[in-house]
């Protein structure tokens, strides 16, 4: 299939630049497997669940990922750089995003308010930096120098601020290491999930660092050309356990957003069997795949041309989401990280 086949015009004004407020409040469009699509709200999200149903949700934390310094050069001071950190190497090293990159040579120091940092290893906007400080200060110079890493899409149309420490950081976020936001679980409250609970839903975590590669492009004509980036993931045998024991009560696995479900069908063997996993993951869900776990997905409009739009093409046939899409920009849905979300049955 070619990556035209999963375009579609979206209306700038369409994109979220703030959470709706409840969380629960977003717009949840219903895609049933063999059914109308409906019109709701997350909130109602317990009547579309039913007891036995078991939610998988992914407890990565979002780390202030995005730097400012300014580049040493000569014994004076150079130009200001950003620098995005997207994995973490060592106790001090991180792999990141330069920009402006072109210049930087590796041995260069880059000086973050008084905290410096070696560039190495470098290759095209990416290279290799090694803070030098103390291993266990590296937490703290993060939180004291360090902002949220807000999506492109939202940072390059104001300015990322304080609320967003909160509001980009999921209910379960737990484990630190992602510099993105697994954007499903930003829907959810303590009451919701509290309703949840007591009309038997189960909640499932697992951990999937999200990479700044959700945002890369597909720069290849045909998708069978395209290499998913790797993400690091971790299924205990305690959940695989439990998700198995679900499947075989009958009860339905519930993937809140594509980095569980990507995660869970990485764990689950030919014949549909979870393991315990830990390991990165790179696998990429287009149409044609063979799901092996998952039977709901809840997740947020993707952009256009994206892996995210292929895996729900995928998940709920193409025509079918291209017929989604083209409803909810008709009637006003919000997109992408801090937009409105649909909930999809596998077909």
């Amino acid at each position: 299939m070619q990556v035209d086949d999963f375009d579609f015009d979206l209306p700038e004004s369409l994109i979220a630049l703030r959470p709706a407020q409840p969380r629960d409040a977003a717009r949840l469009l219903h895609i049933p497997a063999d059914a109308a699509r409906a019109d709701r709200t997350i909130s109602e999200l317990p009547t579309l669940l039913k007891a036995g149903d078991a939610l998988v949700v992914n407890i990565t934390k979002v780390i202030p990922a995005r730097l400012t310094g300014m580049r040493q050069r000569g014994g004076g001071t150079g130009a200001k750089i950003e620098v995005t950190l997207t994995e973490r190497l060592g106790p001090v090293d991180w792999r990141c995003f330069l920009k402006p990159a072109k210049k930087v040579n590796n041995g260069e120091i880059i000086d973050f308010q008084g905290v410096k940092a070696e560039v190495s290893e470098r290759e095209a906007g990416a290279a290799r930096l090694t803070f030098d400080i103390a291993p266990e200060t590296m937490e703290t110079v993060l939180s004291e120098l360090g902002s949220m890493p807000l999506p492109p899409y939202i940072a390059s149309k104001r300015t990322p601020d304080a609320q967003d420490d909160d509001d980009y950081q999921t209910l379960f976020a737990r484990e630190q290491g992602a510099v993105a936001a697994p954007t499903a679980g930003l829907h959810f409250t303590p009451q919701l999930v509290a309703t949840l609970k007591q009309q038997g839903v189960s909640f499932h975590e697992v951990t999937l660092h999200v990479g700044p590669g959700t945002f890369l492009p597909v720069k290849v004509d045909n998708i069978a050309d395209h290499k998913m980036h790797g993400e690091w993931g971790q299924v205990s045998q305690e959940t695989a356990n439990s998700l198995n024991a679900v499947k075989a009560d009958g009860g339905r696995i519930v993937c809140v957003g594509t980095t569980s479900l990507r995660l869970i069908e990485s764990a689950t063997r030919e014949d549909c069997v979870m393991q315990a996993y830990e390991d990165v993951t790179d696998i990429f869900i287009s149409p044609g795949y063979r799901f092996r776990a998952a039977d709901m997905l809840l997740t947020n409009f993707h952009l256009p041309r994206s892996t995210l739009f292929m895996l729900v093409s995928a998940f709920s046939g193409l025509a079918e989401m291209q017929a989604a899409y083209a409803h909810a920009i008709q009637d006003g849905y919000r997109f992408y990280s801090y937009g409105d979300a649909c909930l999809l049955e596998r077909k």
